[in-house]
């Protein structure tokens, strides 16, 4: 499915096309990116395993994190997996980036994977993050939703590997994207 236009406006949908993959595929793991927890909670109870991961502490603003506390401990009290940690793709080498003024080759990967989508890239760094993280299992297709801004418009099945490994990852599906 390919949307006209990127953002929230697809959320719904994005999940609804996720779940339906999933149930047909087989596929028990699901990971979101959900800053607000908004889409996370379209998911809450639908899959085996669902994985949400928000930004890193500090993303928005230094030592904050921008979901609520109430929200997340309503996720986890739904069987939500809730994730916050560096960003694969950016992360340290970002700030190195902004110090020195070049470009490096985790930023070149994420910009590579920007020419299919910014929500592309979204899936392919949170499915990592969270293999990384233990929350998913090495080696089985996932499917990950990720989006444009906010909300969701893009949801892929996907063999992530571990930071470590990256390359290895294989993107085998793109459900939906704008």
């Amino acid at each position: 499915m390919y949307w006209k236009k990127p953002g929230p406006a697809n959320t719904a949908s994005t999940v609804e096309l996720a779940l339906a993959k999933a149930a047909a595929a087989g596929i028990d793991d699901i990971v979101v990116a959900s800053c607000s927890g908004a889409t996370a909670e379209l998911l809450a109870g639908k899959a085996p395993n669902v994985v949400c991961v928000t930004h890193a502490q500090g993303y928005a603003k230094p030592g904050e994190n921008e979901m609520p506390p109430e929200v997340r401990a309503e996720l986890v009290a739904r069987g939500v997996k809730v994730l916050t940690t560096t960003h694969v793709l950016s992360g340290a080498e970002r700030g190195i980036s902004r110090k020195f003024s070049g470009a490096y080759p985790v930023e070149i990967m994420a910009h590579t994977l920007r020419m299919f989508g910014q929500g592309v890239k979204v899936c392919v760094e949170v499915a990592v993050m969270a293999l990384d993280a233990g929350l998913i299992p090495h080696g089985r297709e996932v499917i990950a939703i990720g989006g444009t801004g906010k909300g969701a418009d893009t949801a892929v099945v996907l063999r992530p590997a571990h930071a470590a490994n990256i390359v290895d990852t294989y993107v085998a599906e793109i459900i939906c994207k704008p």
